[in-house]
């Protein structure tokens, strides 16, 4: 497989026009004058373009909120900065998640953001089943994560932890057993 890309140069030469890279030492001329004029104090701030961040969302507390669901499962989650205590509607992580890969699951944010035992988190819980509450809780803390610190944003999106996983149980019809299971069959 042959790599077809040019470069801006390669383009000029096409097209018999000067290539861009000679206004490259020019701007990079007129941003060390910038400088110099802002440490002799001839200019307030410099000039360079800034990409907005989203903002730090806390409570009057100090912490970030957040909701997050999973199948039939709604968890209510709030973390602060702390030792890495994990609290389930009052009970302790390993009480309220007695299988290693439900803890598993929960901890798989912090372990995509260098996090480990760095939150406390707090969340309350309803609905659905064990597995579920799990996926729910782990969307609620990358949630909060996210607004507690904006920056950590990239790397939960691309691990896919802050989309709503929207697979739910398909409802039963009527005429059927369950969903799509007939009734059974009988001969006579």
């Amino acid at each position: 497989m042959s790599d077809n890309r040019q470069s801006l140069a390669d383009l000029a030469a096409l097209t018999n026009t000067p290539a861009p890279a000679a206004a490259a030492p020019a701007a990079a001329t007129t941003s060390d004058a910038q400088a110099e004029d802002y440490m002799a104090g001839k200019i307030e701030e410099p000039t360079a373009p800034t990409m907005p961040l989203r903002e730090q969302i806390l409570d009057q507390y100090g912490r970030a909120y957040a909701t997050g669901r999973r199948k039939d499962a709604v968890a209510r989650v709030w973390i602060k900065p702390g030792s890495g205590k994990i609290t389930i509607n009052g009970r302790d992580q390993e009480v309220y998640f007695a299988r290693p890969t439900l803890r598993l699951v929960i901890n798989q944010v912090f372990g995509v953001t260098d996090r480990q035992g760095a939150y406390d988190v707090v969340c309350t819980v309803k609905g659905g089943g064990l597995s579920g509450q799990a996926g729910a809780v782990k969307h609620g803390i990358s949630q909060a994560l996210t607004k507690f610190e904006p920056i950590l944003r990239a790397p939960v999106k691309a691990a896919g932890f802050l989309t709503r996983d929207s697979r739910t149980v398909e409802r039963k019809k009527y005429g059927r057993a369950k969903a799509r299971r007939s009734f059974q069959f009988s001969k006579r």
